[in-house]
């Protein structure tokens, strides 16, 4: 090996879910919106100003994080905004987990928080979920750990944990930062902002790309204390302090004010969402309770691998995740009722 090979930081990247291309396929593996984006968003789009492409974007995106105070409550001082929940997340991992204390998350929840705290040299503990694939409450009270995470509903499960736990495991952390991981919640989670007032080491976190159906225009953002969100914006303005793109924070600000389809889109997917678990169990499956726009489905042999590989010929595209915990379910997400309706077909013909 040559000396400048032995200094190259070496980790085991996450892996996202396959994007197949084409029209004639069914993707249900990455958790993406079925339906676009606001039409007020194709309208701003419209109106972009081209000439601004040559200047650099607002720093701090302060239009953005207005309209996010307005829509929230909150001022405009509690909002950090960067690009994609995966942006900000990985800014908070290296903003507030800067201790000799390991932090600690669910050994099944998203696969990229092992990820960031292996590349940022951050010593970590995967805490086991139940037999029933839920949080216990009393693993995460020690008060004695660098910083928590939790991914609240939970991915890949779906599963959705009361705020009066999340408010438990904050009360019993005073010494750390603990992160929710809101990317689901507005499918049915329980958000943890009203704790805000409250506690002044917690963190939320939310994205554009689920529930607001933008996931190419990468928008994400936090939400805690004064003091906290000032920390993040001195760590992410010490590395780049132009993240967001001009058309990304106009459009953002679009979204967000066109309220009432928001959550009419919300509202269709939990229709279809509970449509399909009831299909699904039809057929044998066990599926977790969810809370998300996604479900986590075993097959009644539990042979999630041999229906993934055979939709796949079909294209039809599910998340299958082969650890031990994970093997025999299905990462399942929520399309229009017409691609479901493929996916039942799909299954009955197998």
């Amino acid at each position: 090996m040559s000396s400048w090979q032995e200094n190259i930081r070496k980790v085991t990247p996450y892996v996202p879910g396959e994007q197949p291309q084409g029209t004639d396929l069914v993707k249900l593996n990455t958790n993406e919106n079925p339906y676009p984006p606001s039409t007020q968003v194709n309208e701003t789009i419209a109106k972009l100003d081209t000439d601004r492409y040559s200047r650099y974007p607002d720093p701090t995106a302060s239009e953005l994080e207005e309209a996010l105070a307005r829509y929230h409550g909150l001022k405009k001082e509690n909002f950090f905004v960067g690009t994609g929940s995966d942006d900000v997340l990985s800014t908070a991992f290296l903003t507030f987990f800067n201790s000799k204390k390991e932090i600690i998350f669910p050994d099944v929840t998203y696969s990229f928080y092992p990820v960031w705290a292996r590349v940022y040299g951050i010593p970590y503990r995967e805490v086991p979920l139940d037999e029933n694939y839920r949080i216990r409450v009393e693993d995460y009270l020690s008060g004695d750990v660098g910083g928590i995470v939790i991914a609240n509903p939970n991915a890949p499960t779906g599963i959705s944990m009361p705020v009066s736990e999340i408010e438990r495991i904050v009360q019993a952390n005073p010494g750390c930062v603990v992160i929710v991981d809101e990317a689901y919640v507005d499918y049915g989670g329980e958000t943890a902002l009203p704790l805000l007032e409250k506690y002044e080491n917690l963190l939320v976190v939310r994205t554009f790309s689920k529930s607001r159906a933008m996931a190419g225009a990468r928008i994400g953002y936090a939400i805690g204390g004064k003091q906290v969100i000032s920390a993040l914006y001195d760590v992410a303005q010490s590395i780049n302090s132009y993240t967001m793109t001009y058309a990304s924070l106009k459009i953002g600000v679009a979204s967000v004010e066109d309220d009432e389809y928001f959550r009419s889109r919300i509202n269709d997917v939990v229709a279809t969402r509970e449509r399909t678990v009831k299909e699904l169990e039809k057929r044998g499956f066990t599926v977790l309770p969810s809370a998300s726009n996604f479900i986590f489905a075993r097959p009644s042999d539990g042979n999630a691998k041999g229906i993934f590989e055979k939709l796949r010929e079909k294209s039809i595209y599910v998340r299958y995740f082969s650890a031990d915990r994970t093997k025999e379910f299905l990462r399942i997400t929520i399309g229009t009722d017409e691609q479901m309706d493929k996916l039942f077909a799909a299954l009955d013909s197998m």
